[in-house]
């Protein structure tokens, strides 16, 4: 009965620190907690003081006066801002347990498989120094395929291509570890960013991060439409030429121009993984095809792109944006059966 007690009051958390959101799993509750990774910084007298966090703070962003700052702590899926991100871990652990004060949480945590050791340390003395008493780290790619429900711990290839807000991991599992992993820093971030030059060399138009955004998720296409531009949607902008605020339209066809480099890095990068397949896990992907996960696999055609490029059959993953913090919540759940991919994360 106390041990019941114990695990339905559980602290115990695992954080998907993304660059665009972070993601909260409380052991016994799920996930519980999805916001942006954003932070609004009041800088005044010589200090600063956080005053908003997640959602608040991102309505700020390109809004500030010149004493706040919107700050996005994370870049490229690794630590930028270590004073700013220890915060953010901060806040998010407070609101997730709704009150000031904490019992000190194990967390684990998802990195980049590209990241450095230098990276993985300051993420790990992050969560340290928010009040975490123990810190363990997962690779984003085996979060996300444990969180898909690929079945990483038997004899065969699966897998799985994570399209994040900073980066795409792409990698190849069997038996429990990762056999081959790549790692691009071409993510949704990147994405928005091609839109925004896009408009600036076709129309002289600027846009902001927020406006390039909502035009990737309401028209934003990999694949131009056939028979046609596609929807359009109306931008809103400021004209380089004269500074005045005009509005064009855009339509899905000018989306896949625009984001036509960046989605051909991770084709690229795909397809270089499956080079580097060894040959009997090469054949399990013919039938077991690749999942693709991440804020990146709801961009329309996304998975038809990855299968043109491949032959490969390409599939969805169910919730694609909470997979990471599914599959690190899954190994917080039963960390005996994941010791050895938590242990391989160091």
């Amino acid at each position: 009965m106390f041990n019941n007690l114990i695990g339905m009051w559980s602290s115990d958390m695992a954080i998907d620190l993304g660059t665009a959101n972070t993601l909260v799993y409380v052991k016994g509750r799920g996930v519980v907690l999805n916001e942006p990774s954003v932070v609004a910084v009041l800088n005044e007298m010589g200090k600063s003081r956080v005053i908003a966090v997640g959602e608040e703070a991102k309505s700020m962003l390109g809004k500030t006066p010149g004493h706040i700052q919107a700050i996005r702590p994370m870049k490229d899926g690794v630590i930028a801002d270590f004073v700013v991100t220890e915060e953010m871990i901060k806040h998010f652990i407070r609101k997730v347990h709704n009150r000031k004060t904490f019992a000190n949480p194990r967390i684990i945590i998802c990195v980049p498989t590209g990241s450095t050791p230098v990276e993985r340390r300051a993420i790990h003395d992050s969560a340290l120094a928010a009040g975490a008493r123990k810190v363990s780290l997962i690779e984003e790619p085996m979060a996300a395929a444990i969180g898909a429900g690929l079945p990483v711990n038997e004899p065969r290839g699966s897998m799985i291509v994570d399209i994040g807000g900073g980066t795409s991991e792409i990698a190849v599992i069997s038996l429990g570890g990762i056999v081959y992993s790549r790692s691009v820093r071409v993510g949704g971030d990147i994405f928005d960013t091609s839109i925004i030059q896009y408009m600036r060399k076709r129309y002289n138009l600027l846009i902001g991060e927020t406006s390039a955004e909502s035009i990737k998720k309401e028209i934003g296409v990999a694949i131009s439409p056939k028979g046609g531009d596609g929807k359009s949607l109306d931008i809103k902008g400021r004209d380089l030429a004269s500074g005045i605020p005009k509005e064009i339209e855009m339509t899905q066809t000018q989306v896949a121009e625009a984001l036509s480099e960046p989605i051909q890095t991770i084709i690229d990068a795909v397809k270089a993984a499956l080079e580097e397949t060894p040959p009997e896990l090469a054949a399990d992907l013919v039938d077991m095809g690749i999942v693709l996960t991440g804020g990146g696999a709801l961009l329309e055609k996304m998975d038809d792109a990855l299968r043109d490029a491949t032959g490969l059959p390409v599939t969805i993953a169910d919730e694609p944006l909470s997979c990471v913090a599914i599959g690190s919540g899954k190994a917080l759940e039963s960390e005996s059966s994941f010791l050895p991919i938590l242990s391989s994360a160091y």
